[in-house]
């Protein structure tokens, strides 16, 4: 294979296309993103600095919480700020190895959340329905393992999908038809046969979606027969507001990527692919720690601890 055909094949870099049929839309986008990146920093980074500070935040259900935190400030920073980057003015570019690391982390991010949420789920099917076993059952060793098990799968799903991917001919084609470089858009670039790319990224996507979220809707399936017959209002109230927010979570996550992974790709409006994927990779890792710590009273009272000293040391 001659240089020239290396080259056009695996160009220096990309032209991210966005919403650049609407140009007026790159400044109110920018700000809107910018606010939400801020909002994502700093709700997330106050959800691990109270689970791991205060000491009545120990429990497994909070060290989940502080994973997914972990995970949703990796998951947005991965995106946002090319995309800032490229809505503050004309250069629309992000470089091959730019790109081809970025398509590499966002789907491994993407897939260990999948995994994530599914596990969580289970976690409160177990403190809900067997709450006297568990501290034995959900030991900080399993908890490790369980955290661990899911990061090692969206990992290695990611190698393989995204190695499939960075390996089809683009015949010099450079123009990306999207915000960021995601396997979808990287396939439909290709000039080549993507038959095999397609059947793939489709067939893991349904393991790695429907997986987690038949877990979760068996999980869900247990805890409600349990809540139902709690004699105590308050017991079930409490019960409601935890599952509730968890359930919210997965529907803001799992809702956009379904339609995106689990269709073919011919199929569906580019654009409304473009907003769905904005959504659920900016709009979700912000709304997460208000959606679990505005009906959660142990993190609202934690949050208000840690405020109280912070302010009283400082006066000291």
């Amino acid at each position: 294979m001659s240089v020239k055909c290396i080259n056009a094949d695996f160009p220096e870099d990309f032209i991210l296309m966005g919403f650049t049929k609407y140009p007026w839309l790159d400044l109110p986008l920018f700000f809107v993103l910018l606010t939400s990146y801020m909002f994502t920093l700093l709700g997330n980074i106050a959800i691990i600095l109270v689970s791991q500070l205060d000491s009545q935040l120990q429990s497994p259900m909070y060290f989940f919480l502080t994973s997914l935190s972990f995970l949703d400030l990796c998951f947005t920073t991965t995106t946002v700020p090319q995309m800032l980057f490229n809505l503050q003015g004309p250069n629309k570019n992000i470089t091959y190895i730019g790109c081809m690391a970025q398509a590499y982390v966002f789907h491994w991010l993407g897939c260990t959340e999948c995994v994530l949420l599914g596990i969580m789920a289970l976690d409160r099917y177990v403190a809900v329905c067997k709450p006297l076993r568990y501290s034995v059952i959900m030991d900080h060793r399993l908890c490790l393992q369980l955290s661990g098990a899911a990061w090692l799968t969206g990992l290695a799903n990611s190698l393989l999908q995204s190695t499939l991917t960075i390996q089809l001919p683009l015949c010099g084609n450079r123009m990306l038809d999207h915000f960021f470089c995601e396997l979808p858009g990287l396939i439909k670039m290709s000039c080549g046969d993507t038959t095999v790319n397609e059947v793939t990224l489709a067939v893991v996507a349904t393991f790695f979606i429907m997986g987690p979220l038949s877990m979760i809707l068996v999980s869900y399936s247990y805890i409600a027969q349990t809540v139902f017959r709690m004699p105590s209002a308050a017991g079930r109230l409490k019960a409601f507001n935890t599952c509730s927010s968890h359930l919210l979570v997965v529907s803001l996550f799992y809702g956009p990527g379904i339609y995106i992974y689990m269709q073919p790709s011919e199929d569906g409006s580019q654009d409304l692919i473009k907003v769905l994927t904005l959504f659920y990779c900016v709009i979700t890792p912000m709304a997460n720690p208000f959606i679990y710590t505005l009906r959660n009273k142990d993190v609202i009272g934690a949050l208000k601890r840690l405020l109280r000293k912070a302010i009283s040391t400082k006066g000291i």
